[in-house]
């Protein structure tokens, strides 16, 4: 039985992974951070088959204590302060848990356990300022905010221990992964809960930024396959894990509404536009500038060959099937709520 570590176990890619391993027959182990009231967040369903260990990314003592205890064959470092819109707000812990966790859990497994085969989760904010389109392992990085500085420093930190100790560290460049457990703080998750809510009568509208940011959207559940399949190589490498196709918010808003039966008309541009019930000309959408980013971010699309040739992955899940599972998802959660404010 092999046997994994994950950190970052609590969130959408760390639970989605978790199942995986599961049903690969591995024996899993979480590292999550000590509260005064234990959240596994959207491990909660399988709390009783990981085992949880606390720990902390900048906490090397514990990090060293983990890798001891769970003698992991596999390491998944998902852990990060993943929004990146808070990443302005809080830069020096952004950098800590992001940037300098990685260096803190690379060196634990280099005194601990230097043979297991270690994942880095980067992200295509690496490239920010896209130097072209669309983006693979050799496009030049050029990130836009704290968050995306912070990843391309633990990137590296992780390629310069593969190449200075030789151990086995492989980086994923995974493009924008959504899905039903996503949090309510990522534009795509905050589309599909904010429609749910507008068709049961439960919010009035919608607010958002830029409306023609493009992005590279894909289920989880088919990014954290390409996570373990990276680790059964028997050399590491970095691999971009994308569709290779892009959307904008704009249209992930039409589609959104349209699997609700609400059919949106735009009116007006930039910090001006709205969109209205093309029946009740309603605002539903509205622009808000608070949403914009201090640095844009304009378009993302990845190349994902490298990854389809050497691992053999493909994706499952098209961009309209996700949001329209996302969509699904929320409007059961949005009944259930109406339903409540009924009785």
């Amino acid at each position: 039985m092999k046997r994994a570590l994950i950190t970052g176990v609590t969130g959408q890619d760390g639970s989605y992974l978790a199942e995986l391993l599961l049903q690969k027959g591995y024996e899993v182990y979480g590292l999550v951070r000590r509260k005064s009231t234990q959240d596994y967040g959207q491990a909660e369903h399988l709390k009783d088959q990981i085992r949880f260990l606390y720990g902390d990314m900048t906490d090397v003592t514990s990090l060293v204590a983990a890798l001891q205890v769970s003698k992991p064959d596999e390491v998944y470092n998902l852990a990060a302060q993943s929004f990146v819109g808070i990443s302005w707000q809080q830069p020096v812990a952004t950098s800590e848990i992001n940037g300098l966790g990685v260096l803190y859990l690379l060196e634990a497994m280099r005194m601990v356990n230097s043979k297991a085969k270690f994942y880095q989760a980067s992200t295509s904010e690496l490239f920010g300022l896209a130097a072209e389109i669309p983006q693979s392992e050799s496009t030049p990085f050029h990130p836009r905010s704290p968050y995306g500085v912070a990843k391309l420093y633990g990137h590296w930190t992780a390629i310069n221990y593969r190449e200075s100790y030789g151990m086995f560290v492989a980086t994923g460049i995974l493009f924008n992964h959504e899905s039903e457990r996503r949090g309510k703080e990522f534009v795509s998750r905050k589309i599909t809960n904010a429609v749910a809510r507008i068709k049961f009568g439960l919010q009035q509208q919608l607010e958002v930024g830029n409306l023609d940011a493009r992005r590279d959207w894909g289920h989880a559940e088919d990014y954290v396959r390409a996570m373990w399949l990276m680790l059964q190589r028997d050399l590491p490498g970095d691999y971009v894990v994308a569709s290779k196709t892009s959307w904008t918010v704009r249209t992930w808003i039409e589609k959104a509404f349209a699997r609700t039966g609400v059919s949106l008309v735009w009116q007006g541009s930039g910090l001006q536009e709205t969109g209205l019930d093309a029946q009740t000309k309603k605002v539903l959408v509205k622009v808000n500038p608070q949403f914009f980013r201090p640095a844009e971010v304009h378009h993302l699309e990845g190349d994902p060959h490298k990854a389809e040739e050497e691992l053999g992955w493909r994706r499952n899940v098209s961009f309209d099937q996700l949001v329209n599972r996302m969509v699904d998802f929320d409007l059961a959660q949005a009944a259930l709520e109406a339903q409540v404010h009924k009785s």
